[in-house]
């Protein structure tokens, strides 16, 4: 989309949400141009329209691209100056090795959590003591997850292996017991309802593409048209989860749903773009299988990577080698497809209980 360059360019805060403020000279064409974008807004008030600040509406009207974290970072009023350059320092050096960027906005963030929690001390005047009384006073008094705790001693690690003055020994940063949580699946009726409550072509595709290959959510949204290889029925997964590449297969269900939809979207780079191109917004996918699952009535807490769970759980249930699971998921460790074969149904269904073996009186 071209925008006149009389166009004038603002972003403002408009009840706590920020925005993009677009003022220009009341003409029919402009004004009809503006209304093209999903959510602009008159606003009487500022005598301007307005639209939500996100990436895909910088794209869209050719603006910079917006560095969430950074601006995160340098807003925050309880971290020191110093702390903010360390944290931007922090962000760039895990960019530069290429961690994932859902893997360096949750360490910024929680290292962001701990460093206003000092406030006003800086890196250096940190120590041990203070990682204990985090931990116990705000980790555990908020019930916080044992992963977030985890997550929050991998972040300070690597901040104090780029820190040269700092009091903290890493060595004596000791992670919480990992708790053995089986994975939720749901079984493959109403993996079924859930693709068929989708009306919207493309949101099924998504969601049968991702129960069908055992996809993350990351890994679908960043599949390229080219990844898919129907003469081989293959799907090549580009830097998966620990940087790994790796090959599924495509399933021919799917293949003809991917045909179809090509078709009609004719989508030109990512497999799935948003409304006015680039790649497919995490939250949105989200919510795509919420309304699915609220369209067929199913009343459980269902999530993206449940369907990635069901996946593995029905192959394991259907005989399919461990192994080969393992690879198909892209597991490093075997140990961790094991899991498994705690919440496979299909040995456990044929236990019979020792309460119905006894005659009891009617």
């Amino acid at each position: 989309m071209k925008i006149d360059e009389s166009w004038k360019i603002e972003y403002c805060v408009v009840q706590g949400r920020k925005m993009i403020a677009i003022h220009f000279e009341k003409k029919e064409e402009w004004i009809n141009k503006v209304k093209t974008i999903k959510g602009a807004k008159w606003n009487n008030t500022l005598k301007c329209w307005l639209i939500i600040d996100c990436v895909t509406h910088r794209k869209l009207l050719g603006l910079q691209p917006k560095d969430y974290l950074n601006e995160m970072i340098i807003q925050d009023k309880k971290m020191s100056e110093e702390n903010k350059q360390l944290l931007i320092k922090l962000k760039e050096y895990m960019q530069s090795i290429r961690y994932s960027e859902s893997t360096i906005r949750t360490y910024i963030q929680s290292l962001q959590v701990f460093l206003s929690y000092f406030h006003p001390k800086n890196i250096a005047d940190i120590d041990n003591n203070d990682v204990n009384e985090f931990n116990r006073e705000f980790i555990l008094k908020k019930q916080l997850s044992a992963s977030y705790q985890s997550q929050f001693v991998n972040a300070l690690k690597i901040l104090v292996s780029i820190t040269r003055d700092n009091r903290l020994d890493i060595e004596k940063l000791i992670r919480p017991k990992k708790p053995f949580i089986l994975p939720k699946v749901i079984s493959e009726e109403e993996v079924a309802k859930i693709i068929d409550g989708c009306e919207n072509e493309k949101h099924r595709t998504m969601l049968s593409l991702i129960y069908s290959a055992g996809l993350r959510r990351g890994e679908l949204l960043n599949l390229k048209v080219t990844d898919i290889d129907s003469y081989r029925m293959m799907i090549y997964i580009r830097s998966g989860k620990g940087a790994k590449d790796r090959m599924v297969p495509l399933s021919n269900v799917v293949l003809e749903m991917l045909r179809s939809y090509y078709k009609k979207y004719k989508p030109k780079a990512y497999l799935f773009e948003g409304q006015y191109g680039g790649r497919y917004s995490e939250r949105s996918i989200e919510m795509v299988l919420k309304k699915a699952v609220d369209a067929v009535g199913i009343k459980k807490n269902i999530n993206l990577h449940m369907l990635r769970h069901s996946y593995a759980t029905h192959l394991m249930e259907a005989g399919t080698n461990l192994r080969i699971i393992q690879e198909l998921l892209g597991h490093k460790s075997a140990k961790t497809t094991q899991i498994y074969t705690h919440v496979s149904s299909h040995a456990l269904s044929k236990v019979v209980s020792p309460l119905d073996r006894l005659k009891l009186k009617k």
